[in-house]
C-alpha cells in the first residue's frame, strides 16, 4: 500500500470512528441500532428509520448512523466502528467484514433477509450534466469526445466508482464489440476524468460546485439532487449495469432484537416502498414498485459477468484492467 492510500485510509478511519463520539459498543442497549452504510444512501435511511420508529416494532428504538465511501466504511468497521446493520455498495466490501468475522458467512441466505441474495436496493449508473445539456450528451460514446470533463469517485475507496467503471467497460460489450475495443474506450474515458472525490456523495458535491461537465452517478443520487432543484439534467444511457447493494446484520446485530426487527423492515413491502420513494429500485421479486423507473434496453448484471470473484480479479486486483488503466493516467491505486 503506497503512502497516499495509507494516509487516506487512516484519516478516513479517524473521521468514521470519531463520528460516534462516546459510543464504544456495537449497540448501547437493546433499543439502539448502529447503522453503517455507503455515502449516498444516508437520506434513505433517515426516512426508513423514522418510519420504522412509528411501527410497534420500532417504538422506543434509537439509531446511530455512519455513512461514507463503501470501502472505507468496511475498513472502519473492521477497525472498531460500531455496526449492527450494514448496507454497503458491493459484495467485495461485505466480504471484508465476513473475512474479519463481523458478518456471518451465510449472510446472503439468512432467513432474516426477505430479499434474494441479501440485496436490499438496486440502482443504475446515469450521467448528470449541466442544465440544458450544453454538450448534447446522449450516451457513452459522447464521454470520450474532446472537451468532456468527467467527475467520478475514486475507485480506491468508492463502490460507486467501481460500478461506473464496470458500466463503461460493459457498454462496448453490450453493443457487440470485442474486449480490446472496450479496453480502448475505457482508456479514453479515464483520460477525460478531471476529478476523483473519495465517495459518490462527494463527487456530486464537487460537480455541483462547478467542476467538470459530466458526472457519473447512482441514479438514486442524481434523482435526489434533481428533486432538490439543482440545475442539472439526468441522461439515462441505453447500455447499463444493475447496481445491487448488499445489506446484512453483523454478529452484534443478530444479538440485538431491535436491529433484527429493523433489518426485516428494510426488506418488507413497507420498507421497500420507502426505498422506491427515495429513488432506489426495490429488490422484492415480481414487484410493480419499479414501474416508475427507466428500463435500459440493455442491462448487464454481475452474475452475467461471471460473479464478483471473477470480476474483482479481472478488473480490480493489483494486475486488473481498471487498476492498470487508472495507474496509466496517474490515479495511483
Amino acid at each position: 500500500m503506497n503512502g497516499r492510500i495509507r494516509t487516506f485510509v487512516a484519516a478516513s478511519l479517524v473521521v468514521a470512528l470519531g463520528s460516534f463520539g462516546a459510543v464504544t459498543m456495537s449497540s448501547a442497549s437493546s433499543s439502539t441500532v448502529a447503522v453503517v452504510g455507503y455515502s449516498t444512501i444516508s437520506s434513505a435511511y433517515s426516512a426508513l428509520e423514522t418510519a420504522f420508529q412509528a411501527t410497534p416494532a420500532g417504538a422506543g428504538v434509537t439509531f446511530t448512523n455512519s455513512f461514507g465511501a463503501s470501502g472505507t466504511q468496511a475498513q472502519a468497521i473492521v477497525a472498531g466502528l460500531p455496526a449492527d446493520v450494514v448496507n454497503l455498495s458491493l459484495i467485495p466490501d461485505m466480504n471484508t467484514l465476513v473475512t474479519a468475522g463481523i458478518v456471518p458467512r451465510n449472510w446472503q441466505t439468512d432467513p432474516a433477509s426477505a430479499a434474494e441474495d441479501g440485496f436490499v436496493a438496486d440502482s443504475t449508473v446515469v450521467f448528470v450534466v449541466r442544465q440544458g445539456n450544453p454538450l448534447n450528451i446522449t450516451g457513452w460514446a459522447n464521454l470520450v469526445e474532446p472537451g468532456v470533463k468527467i467527475v467520478t469517485p475514486d475507485p480506491i475507496s468508492s463502490g460507486s466508482a467501481k460500478w461506473n467503471l464496470l458500466a463503461a467497460y460493459e457498454y462496448e460489450i453490450l453493443i457487440g464489440h470485442k474486449t480490446i475495443v472496450s479496453h480502448n474506450f475505457l482508456n479514453s474515458l479515464v483520460a477525460n476524468v478531471v476529478a476523483e472525490p473519495s465517495s459518490g456523495s462527494k463527487a456530486l458535491s464537487t460537480f455541483l460546485a462547478g467542476t467538470g461537465n459530466v458526472l457519473l452517478a447512482y441514479e438514486s443520487d442524481a434523482k435526489e439532487a434533481l428533486a432538490k432543484g439543482e440545475p442539472i439534467q439526468i441522461i439515462y444511457p441505453a447500455q447499463d449495469i444493475l447496481i445491487q447493494t448488499p445489506a446484512a446484520l453483523t454478529t452484534s446485530g443478530l444479538a440485538n432484537p431491535a436491529a433484527v426487527a429493523f433489518f426485516k423492515y428494510l426488506f418488507s413491502p413497507a420498507g421497500q416502498q420507502i426505498l422506491v420513494e427515495q429513488d432506489y429500485r426495490s429488490t422484492l421479486p415480481k414487484t410493480s414498485m419499479n414501474s416508475v423507473f427507466y428500463t435500459p434496453p440493455k442491462m448487464v448484471t454481475i452474475a452475467e459477468m461471471g460473479g464478483w470473484s471473477k470480476v474483482w480479479s479481472q478488473f480490480f486486483s493489483s494486475t486488473g484492467l481498471f487498476t492498470r488503466v487508472e495507474n496509466a493516467h496517474g490515479y495511483t491505486t
